[in-house]
């Protein structure tokens, strides 16, 4: 080991690793290392680590790491100075007892006035009062105990799948619990070797490459030569990242002007499977290509981890990209191999799409009365009924054709009985759009089946499906009342049943809605809390909680708060969602709250509308039925009443054109009569009558100023 500061590396070598769990295993490794041996003082200021992964094999790399950490200053409060001395400025017999169990009896002899490193008490206030500390110098800690316990503590902290347990050296005697079996352990500082252990190996210099295309032992000379050795020798890029970045290098040369199908969670998962990768070309029957493309390309990257290539046209090739492990000289019989697995797969998949055609849809739903839904919600058979219910709610509120909707909440969960949603749960709703088609379905009807798990579409994109939105809307609607009201409720990161996503989905609907209906020229007439009653009394009586509605309605407005608030400040949002306005009205109310903002006039409206909120609150009911101009008592009252004679109107048309920003900007006009009004008016005056008018007159005006939001929440 050397003795200044140098590169550490630490190598496990393991049997294959979990593939999709690889680089979360990694980061987790190589930052518990570091943080821990940062800890102990063993890191420079400069020092950078670098995190290997491959599918046999976790390892960091640290630059800068010290062999001793350098003494460091310790100061330990003991006990209130007056607790420690008595009046004549002698050591009790608690500090006495103290500093003997400390090992340290001789420092209360003295409180010398300088310190020299050595242990050394003093006095001194923590800013309540004054204390005993104890000022000593600690040992730095050596790399090697320093280690071993990061190490110990790194592989408790891995967030392992599942463990295994194995034989280590020695046999069985030696068993251990890990990810996968550990087989060696490479610890270097420098040149060096750290004597650790862990998992019953001892740290070495020796390590292992490819296990096919390298010889298996690779001694290394030092920390440094790590990644250019396993690369030269060994034929294994360590780097998860660097061999993610060759592999998409190479699916895009070998896709020959197609577009390679590759999401990051296949790339992933593919990085994780080789530590040599090589892109081959091969092919497949074109009659594959009549299956649904959907279908095709889930078989390749769910079975066998192959990129699909399509055309210019968005259509799909019979060719596909693999990547091996194996880098050879003649690829051929690598790629006849995975040819011939897939086309034993696509078989599989053309055979159920046939399959599933000779049955209509509409007459697998009565078979959904034997598919339990939930105990206490009934089969999947009533949960179609309650769809189909709040579906022709929704499209008669929304513009949408009832009887499409009707027809396809009928369908909906017809393809969960089919042969290709049993193999791949994914495709559903998908190829429902499919068979429906085939079955002549109208193509709304279709395409809605299609869209109902869209949750997360622009809600711009519904404008060309509404009868999608209003599917969608329904579908999720039903799930959130009844598992609600059934009392399964989110808690803490733990929703099995997705009612948070189905929040936001109802919210994507109905901002959907809102938009088709502004392009209609007409107002929605959707309104969530009357939509959640009426889809929980499309419920069985007794089974749902009497609340649901109006707790799911809190539940649906603080979803939007806390999506809004990723991209708007809490207050704007506060001031729209606290006062519930109609759901799909939000988003432009808090646009127009943020211009209303940057207003001058905004601060000191805010601040009075928060006083208004105040007075009226304290006061109760006393303010007057009616404003009774007899009783002003001077111009300032006058004035405001003129103000929000004037006000009232103008924010109520804006506000019912949906011109939210120009209902705001109305109110600046009012703002020096608000300030005139609190500088020369007591509102609480002694008399009883005097007072319930001004009182009146406040409430008109925090009516004016709220139409919009609670724009009090604004206020410093």
């Amino acid at each position: 080991m050397s003795a200044a500061a140098a590169t550490l590396l630490v190598e496990l070598l393991t049997e294959e690793l979990p593939p999709k769990a690889l680089r979360q295993l990694s980061d987790s490794f190589a930052a518990s290392v570091v943080d821990d041996l940062r800890s102990d003082g063993l890191l420079a200021a400069a020092s950078r680590a670098t995190a290997f992964a491959t599918p046999r094999r976790l390892a960091v790399s640290i630059t800068d790491v010290l062999a001793v950490a350098p003494d460091r200053e310790v100061v330990e409060r003991l006990l209130p100075d007056a607790l420690a001395h008595d009046a004549a400025g002698k050591a009790t017999p608690a500090l006495l007892g103290r500093l003997k169990k400390m090992g340290r009896p001789h420092l209360a002899s003295g409180y010398p006035d300088a310190w020299d490193g050595a242990d050394h008490l003093y006095v001194a206030s923590d800013g309540k009062g004054d204390y005993v500390w104890l000022r000593s110098m600690a040992k730095g800690a050596g790399l090697m105990p320093a280690l071993q316990g990061a190490l110990e503590s790194a592989l408790d902290k891995l967030p392992i799948p599942k463990v295994m347990s194995y034989a280590g050296p020695g046999g069985y005697y030696n068993e251990h619990k890990f990810v996968r079996p550990a087989r060696r352990l490479v610890a270097l500082h420098g040149s060096g070797i750290v004597a650790v252990r862990v998992l019953g190996l001892d740290a070495g210099r020796v390590t292992s490459g490819h296990r096919f295309l390298s010889r298996d032992d690779i001694e290394l000379a030092s920390a440094d030569a790590y990644a250019p050795a396993l690369e030269a020798e060994g034929k294994v890029l360590p780097r998860f990242d660097e061999r993610r970045e060759r592999i998409v290098s190479e699916l895009e040369a070998g896709a020959a002007g197609a577009r390679v199908i590759m999401p990051d969670a296949l790339l992933d998962e593919v990085a994780a499977l080789v530590e040599w990768p090589k892109v081959y070309t091969g092919g497949f029957d074109s009659a594959f290509l009549e299956v649904p493309q959907e279908c095709l390309i889930l078989t390749m990257q769910q079975n066998q981890k192959y990129f699909a290539l399509a055309g210019g046209n968005g259509r799909l090739q019979n060719r596909f990209l693999l990547v091996s492990n194996l880098e050879a000289r003649d690829p051929e019989p690598i790629i006849r191999g995975n040819g011939r697995v897939l086309r034993a797969r696509l078989a599989d998949a053309k055979f159920f799409y046939d399959q599933d055609r000779k049955t209509r849809l509409e007459s697998r739903v009565p078979r959904l009365a034997q598919v339990v839904y939930h105990h206490k919600l009934g089969s999947q058979l009533d949960r179609v009924e309650r769809i189909r219910a709040i579906a022709r709610y929704v499209a008669a509120r929304t513009g949408a054709d009832e009887r499409h909707a009707d027809r396809a909440a009928y369908l909906a969960k017809g393809d969960l009985l089919t042969d290709m949603v049993g193999e791949f749960p994914e495709l559903q709703g998908l190829m429902g759009r499919y068979y429906a088609l085939h079955d002549g379905e109208p193509t709304a009807v279709a395409e809605a089946i299609g869209a109902q798990y869209l949750v997360r579409r622009d809600p711009g994109e519904w404008a060309e499906n509404p009868t999608g939105a209003v599917l969608m809307a329904a579908d999720q609607t039903e799930t959130l009342v009844g598992i609600y009201g059934i009392g399964l409720v989110p808690t803490g990161d733990k929703d099995p049943f997705g009612l948070r996503r189905a929040a936001l989905a109802l919210i994507n609907a109905f901002e959907a809605f809102g938009a088709q209906a502004r392009a209609r020229g007409v107002s929605l007439e959707l309104e969530l809390v009357a939509l959640l009653q009426f889809a929980a009394s499309a419920f069985p009586a007794g089974v749902l909680s009497a609340s649901v509605a109006g707790d799911l309605e809190g539940f649906i407005f603080e979803r939007y708060r806390n999506q809004l608030a990723t991209a708007f400040q809490r207050e704007i949002v506060d001031a729209v969602v606290d006062i519930r306005p109609p759901l799909n009205e939000v988003p432009s109310r808090v646009l127009a709250v943020r211009e209303f903002r940057s207003l001058p006039e905004a601060g000191a409206l805010a601040a009075a509308n928060k006083r208004i909120g105040n007075i009226l609150r304290k006061s109760g009911a006393e303010a007057a039925p009616a404003i009774d101009r007899s009783l002003f008592g001077d111009g300032a009252e006058h004035d405001l009443f003129a103000a929000v004679q004037k006000l009232l109107p103008v924010v109520h048309r804006h506000v019912e054109r949906g011109e939210y920003t120009e209902a705001l900007r109305a109110l600046a006009s009012a703002r020096s009569s608000v300030d005139r009004f609190f500088d020369e008016v007591l509102v609480m005056a002694e008399d009883p009558a005097v007072r319930a008018n001004r009182l009146a007159l406040l409430r008109g005006l925090a009516e004016a100023m709220n139409q919009v939001a609670d724009i009090s929440k604004l206020a410093a």
